[in-house]
């Protein structure tokens, strides 16, 4: 059993290190206290039983703060200034056709209004709410 645990102390290192953020440290964690035991002479079913526990307990103790600490700063793109800014209609929106564009600031962005029901025409100038993936979501300008 000592291989077994040694090699999925390795394992779960290998894919922590390979993927982000953090998925499997804590099955590490919970292996290498199964080792431990492996070494101490414990039967397998508890050198399982150990596996099992360490790793929830590290799961239940460390995820809260992992998650509080690691990416938990949400970073502000370009496109997000434009959020509040006024555009002009380069294509009429209507959201039921799936048309619309709009130019912010010099740039073409594809467009759609906040309500399904609402349209504006080409010319007309629109306030951009939000972004959502590749498209500006707008409402009639004030």
């Amino acid at each position: 059993m000592k291989t077994v645990w040694l090699v999925l102390i390795i394992v779960f290192i290998i894919v922590e290190g390979a993927v982000p953020g953090l998925i499997s440290i804590w099955f590490a964690f919970g292996a290498l206290a199964a080792l431990i035991g492996t070494l101490v002479g414990a039967p397998v079913w508890l050198q399982t039983v150990w596996f099992f526990a360490v790793s929830i307990a590290a799961l239940a103790l460390t995820r809260p703060l992992a998650k509080k600490y690691l990416n938990s700063k949400v970073q502000p793109t370009n496109a997000d200034m434009m959020i509040g800014k006024e555009c002009i209609v380069t294509e009429k929106i209507d959201n039921i056709m799936g048309t619309g564009a709009a130019s912010v600031e010099g740039r073409e962005w594809t467009a759609r209004m906040e309500d399904d029901d609402m349209r504006a025409e080409i010319g007309d100038r629109v306030t951009v709410l939000r972004i959502e993936g590749v498209k500006i979501i707008v409402i009639p300008a004030k």
